[in-house]
């Protein structure tokens, strides 16, 4: 049997896949934009698959999607931004390629990735915490994902911190990742600059500011894009000591998009997780780390799962 396996991280804006070989290394990728319709992005995905396999013989396919899984991977029963609704969606593939095809959540699919290759390898509880458009958050337990009773765990990003504070499509308000992701960093950095009577750099619209554009700004040196990463910090700081609390990690591993930035407010976080966490002098404390495979994380964890797979089913 080959060794190599499909991942494929299918998110809102885009599909990305590669062909993933048994050291977790990519050896082929594709990607393409998700498109609008559950048909349609099933025939992208089959298609992908066979255009990676006409480089690399192919013995399964692990997808990583952004939505709620059934807890026995089955079924995407919802993904705010793909059109699946409760859908048999491994079946429909395996079924079309003739090919094992397995599913997790992205986030299970990223932890998955550094828990086995990465920067939480070996580690007995490992939790990753995925910052970009919101918070995801992936948990590893003596070996195994740990999904919850409902598949849906854990749904850390929707902890909330500000009672009462900035909405949240979710419908609730004060939700942590309202104020520490890549969109809470755009907001906040907004914010502080409309607060010091200054123009937004580079004159862009409220719009057109992102996560990325007050961390690079930052970098630069700008005191209120300096500011607002300094804030994140301090949430990023805050969740973290909740997580600590319940879930007593031996590493926290800080993924997603604005992990690049993370030299910027690592050490705002964690003193204000060593401020912050229960009985913080008399414990060990989670070491912190910075994802290895950062956004390549998702595709090589559901290449891995693929694989994983076929060497438990013999």
């Amino acid at each position: 049997m080959s060794t190599f396996t499909v991942g494929i991280d299918i998110g809102g804006t885009s599909v990305r896949a590669a062909v993933i070989d048994a050291n977790g290394a990519i050896v082929n990728r594709a990607r393409e934009m998700t498109p609008a319709s559950a048909a349609a992005t099933e025939d992208l995905l089959v298609d992908l698959v066979r255009h990676l396999q006409a480089t690399h013989p192919i013995s399964g396919v692990g997808l990583a999607v952004a939505g709620f899984i059934s807890t026995d991977r089955q079924r995407v029963m919802f993904a705010p931004h793909l059109a699946w609704r409760d859908a048999q969606v491994p079946a429909i593939l395996s079924a079309r390629l003739d090919l094992p095809v397995v599913m997790d959540h992205d986030v299970n699919s990223a932890v998955w990735a550094e828990y086995h290759l990465g920067a939480a390898a070996g580690s007995p509880v490992a939790l990753l915490i995925a910052l970009g458009t919101g918070i995801g958050a992936g948990l590893v337990v003596d070996g195994q994902i740990y999904r919850g009773a409902h598949g849906v765990a854990p749904e850390l990003g929707h902890l909330t911190v500000v009672p009462g504070g900035r909405s949240c499509p979710c419908g609730k308000r004060g939700c942590w990742e309202r104020y520490c992701s890549g969109t809470a960093l755009a907001a906040t950095g907004v914010d502080r600059w409309r607060e010091a009577g200054r123009e937004i750099p580079d004159e862009l619209a409220d719009s057109e500011v992102t996560g990325t554009v007050v961390a690079r700004t930052a970098a630069e040196g700008d005191p209120q894009a300096l500011a607002a990463v300094d804030e994140l910090g301090h949430w990023l700081g805050i969740g973290m000591g909740l997580a600590a609390d319940v879930l007593d990690p031996e590493v926290i591993v800080i993924g997603g998009g604005v992990s690049d930035a993370a030299p910027l407010y690592l050490p705002r976080a964690l003193d204000t997780m060593r401020q912050t966490i229960t009985g913080g002098v008399h414990r060990p404390h989670p070491r912190i780390e910075v994802a290895r495979y950062g956004d390549r994380s998702a595709v090589i964890g559901a290449g891995l799962l693929a694989q994983h797979a076929l060497v438990a089913s013999g």
